[in-house]
């Protein structure tokens, strides 16, 4: 047994050699936050929320803000949801523009550079102030000529400056690219407006249905003014190639060889009919009024299946009208959100979700897409 004396010594002794390793040791730095590597993927979360784009139009044909979520009724496969929330987002324009693949129609009109771009810039002048906007020409390639801005006079200046004109048209590739030029765009917000004819000139890298396919799949509201009305239309007929007039001097057998005429008379002026024949320009015109039509029934079903609209104007004047019209239907477009009663974890990959909606408001038009597929929950 140690004695009292030796207790408090030993006491003292573990004390001070603890106070000692505490004065000499050195504070240890306190860990500095790891830095947000800006290029590091964003970690993906699955989620249950559907946001569907719904426009929504009073009676008289424009934008209602007063819409609530008790004035909507969603379906999807027929099951009523529950609405958590509508509100109005500041919209993401894409502008696809056709600058290729010039050819005359039946009254000799067709889709031109200089009238799309006219076309454009009404649409323009007519988004909403905070749209975010983006443009993408296509003729022998599809080329981004405007990234994403909210600068009205940006866009301007590079739909006067930059549009180009091509020999071929690739339509089906610029379907592609827009999809993948959604892709970082909020869902619920995303639009597409093309100014096109949809026609393919033969040699583009993709299959029509396969880019009209993941243009679906990035669940946007497809708008297209379309040429094919204005180039089917006829103006007087057929163009003739038959033409009447005054023959030139030199054609006149008589007069060309008559050495008793002074220099500089003629005869009689001679008339006669010339006919100009160009079969393979015939052709080529007759294929593309079978392309264009074709062409009609795959961009209505795109744009009624996406919730948006085609316009199928039939004079140059119609066209720039409608342009306006495109971007009211933007600007009067709702995000609306729910949760579906079936859970989408349960669903099978790719599996298609139909949906309708309907206005439970006197004088209220509501628009939405038909359906959307279930997203990868990996992406």
């Amino acid at each position: 047994m140690y004695s009292r004396a030796t207790l408090i010594i030993l006491l003292v002794l573990v004390l001070g050699t603890s106070a000692f390793a505490q004065a000499t040791r050195q504070p240890s730095p306190s860990p500095s936050p790891t830095p947000l590597n800006e290029e590091q993927e964003p970690i993906k979360v699955f989620t249950e929320e559907v946001r569907l784009p719904v426009i929504a139009l009073d009676q008289y044909g424009n934008y209602d803000p007063s819409l609530e979520v008790d004035d909507v009724l969603v379906l999807e496969d027929g099951v009523a949801q529950q609405i958590r929330s509508i509100r109005h987002l500041p919209a993401n324009v894409l502008l696809v523009l056709d600058t290729g693949g010039e050819v005359r129609g039946l009254g000799g009109m067709s889709k031109r550079t200089g009238l799309t771009r006219d076309v454009a810039i009404q649409l323009l002048n007519n988004l909403q102030d905070g749209t975010l906007i983006a443009v993408m020409q296509f003729s022998n390639s599809v080329e981004v000529i405007q990234p994403w801005t909210k600068d009205k006079k940006a866009v301007l200046k590079v739909l006067k400056t930059k549009l180009s004109s091509g020999k071929r048209s690739r339509f089906s590739d610029a379907v592609a690219a827009a999809a993948r030029q959604l892709g970082d765009r909020p869902e619920g917000s995303r639009h597409v407006v093309f100014i096109t004819d949809g026609v393919d000139t033969p040699g583009g890298k993709t299959d029509r249905a396969e880019a009209i396919k993941r243009l679906a799949a990035a669940r946007a509201t497809v708008h297209i003014i379309s040429y094919t009305e204005l180039v089917l239309q006829k103006k007087g007929g057929r163009p003739s190639t038959v033409s009447g007039g005054q023959l030139p001097t030199t054609s006149d057998p008589i007069t060309a060889t008559d050495p008793t005429l002074p220099p500089g008379t003629t005869r009689s002026p001679s008339f006669g009919v010339s006919i100009r024949f160009d079969p393979a320009m015939k052709r080529q015109r007759k294929a593309y009024e079978s392309d264009i039509r074709k062409s009609q029934q795959v961009l209505t079903t795109v744009a009624e299946e996406t919730g948006g609209r085609i316009f199928l104007p039939k004079s140059s004047q119609e066209m720039i009208a409608q342009a306006g019209e495109a971007a009211r239907e933007i600007g009067a477009e709702f995000v609306v959100t729910y949760r579906p009663k079936r859970p989408l974890s349960s669903s099978r990959q790719g599996e298609y979700r139909r949906v309708e909606v309907a206005s439970r408001r006197v004088g209220l038009s509501v628009r939405s897409r038909r359906g959307y597929v279930v997203p990868d929950r990996n992406e």
